[in-house]
């Protein structure tokens, strides 16, 4: 281990501290020498050489760290080549470095809000925090504390953010031994001796970033997360408590977090509320519908759900808030009333039911057909929910409106795609065979490409039927499949009381 940290980062002038550039044969050795690395395994007995041990994973921290650092200066030499050689092609100061972020971000196999964040934090170490970066050279501070020293001194002139990186000097072993929340409280009363009125005013201007979010849980459960203003965040929380405290008062038998989940989903969605009802769309084969098939469903915003639980929610038999109410009740006794969408898809491939066009804009039932296909943003790595509907081919080149032209994209990828140099292109073959695929090429002409995930009912590696049955009988069965497919497609709405 001690050779790939000395001997080879040496030997190429340790481009970790910015004296050479990166080569690719230099990447290749490092990575194999990582691979190559494997530790004896302990056979019954604690090896002699435990020291050693936890001296090589220090070193391979230590390595990471200096790798982010070399990583931040390589995306701010980016974004300065770029920008200048957008200066010499004319391009206005205005519009210089779009897209810098959406090409490190596929670089570094991040998403593209995350590849901005990464560019923002690059530029902020190299321009203006000298000694943390310094710090990650030397292994003694990682990105995510890095992270956390720029975040904390954002609201800064560069000035003072200067003054408080020499204040608190990572690189001296300040913070050896110190967790996040110590290198947290140190950042901002470092910020604030120096500029008080700018830490006052970003609290104060902290409330314009609220929002509400949703993270998919295990066991078809779901994360709802609310980042309030501190007011009223407390506020619905201690009436969420009082109403749960008066109930179990009552004799209810749920639990105190039961009740305050069961009350938050009553008073957002019931119909005091003024909402009637919620759409959702279940994608499932008719096997797992009519014939009580194993093959699991997928719930679009949410992620693959068990067969036996979307069989379930078909049969409005899901949805109880109360225990003892009837299906799909509330706790007030009232009925939350919802539409279910059901997706049919074909047998082995596991292809939604196509559909054509030919307007300009994508009609409503080919929307809900590749928001159904494509789950969540299509380019690579993106997770951000869908929300404009793009021609990988323009319209205006010749691009149809179709179901194999059109992506689910989210709109800041859509409006990186459309910068200068990028191309999009659809039909590679890949090992996923018939699922849709999406190539892009950026402006220094590295392609990446992203395959929609698979739909329930498609055999893992695309290439038909799992089954070992006579070819002429999986084609009869195969059009069967797909002749009910279509049939049922017709139903596109199913009320569920």
């Amino acid at each position: 281990m001690e050779g790939i940290r000395g001997t080879q980062l040496m030997e190429t002038g340790s481009p970790v501290g910015g004296a050479a550039p990166l080569s690719g044969a230099w990447v290749r050795d490092v990575i194999d020498a990582l691979t190559s690395f494997r530790p004896a395994l302990p056979n019954g007995t604690v090896p002699d050489g435990r020291a050693e041990l936890i001296d090589q994973l220090r070193a391979l921290e230590d390595l990471k760290s200096a790798a982010a650092a070399a990583q931040a200066r390589i995306a701010v030499s980016f974004d300065a080549a770029q920008r200048s050689a957008e200066t010499n092609l004319g391009v206005p100061a205005d519009e210089r470095g779009r897209g810098v972020a959406a090409q490190i971000a596929l670089a570094r196999r991040e998403s593209p809000a995350k590849g901005s964040r990464l560019l923002g934090l690059a530029k902020a170490l190299v321009s203006e925090m000298p000694r943390t970066l310094a710090a990650m050279d030397t292994g003694q501070l990682n990105e995510w504390r890095a992270t956390l020293l720029v975040k904390e001194t954002a609201c800064l002139s560069a000035e003072d953010r200067c003054a408080v990186d020499e204040e608190l000097a990572a690189d001296t072993g300040t913070f050896d031994g110190a967790g996040d929340k110590t290198i947290i409280s140190a950042a901002r009363a470092a910020a604030y001796r120096r500029d008080p009125r700018s830490v006052t005013q970003r609290a104060s201007h902290a409330a314009a970033e609220r929002h509400v979010s949703l993270r998919p849980a295990p066991d078809t459960m779901t994360y709802l997360t609310a980042l309030l203003p501190v007011a009223q965040g407390v506020a619905v929380h201690a009436a969420l408590s009082r109403h749960a405290d008066s109930l179990r008062s009552g004799g209810d038998t749920r639990s105190r977090g039961q009740i305050m989940a069961d009350a938050l989903v009553e008073r957002t969605t019931g119909t005091p509320g003024g909402i009637t009802g919620v759409a959702i769309q279940l994608v499932m084969t008719d096997r797992t519908l009519f014939q009580g098939d194993s093959e699991p469903a997928r719930l679009p915003g949410y992620g693959i759900v068990p067969a036996g639980w979307a069989r379930t929610l078909l049969n409005g038999s899901s949805g109880n808030t109360k225990h003892g109410a009837g299906p799909g009740e509330s706790e007030g006794g009232q009925e939350l009333k919802f539409w279910l969408r059901r997706l049919f898809t074909a047998p082995g491939t596991g292809e939604l039911v196509a559909v054509d066009s030919r307007s300009r804009l994508f009609p409503a039932g080919l929307r809900r057909f590749i928001e159904a296909r494509d789950d969540t943003c299509r380019t690579p790595y993106c997770d951000a929910p869908i929300r404009h509907f793009d021609h990988i081919i323009p319209w205006h080149d010749g691009g149809p409106t179709t179901l194999t032209n059109g992506a689910g994209l989210c709109e800041a990828c859509n409006h990186t795609k459309e910068l200068p140099g990028w191309t999009a292109q659809t039909g590679a073959t890949t090992r996923a065979g018939t699922r849709h695929v999406l190539g892009i090429r950026t402006p220094t002409g590295h392609h990446y490409q992203s395959t929609a995930p698979p739909l329930p009912g498609s055999n893992p590696l695309g290439t038909g039927p799992p089954d070992t049955a006579p070819s002429h009988s999986r084609r009869r069965r195969k059009q069967r499949h797909q002749a009910k497919a279509r049939r049922y497609a017709h139903l596109t709405q199913l009320q569920v009381a």
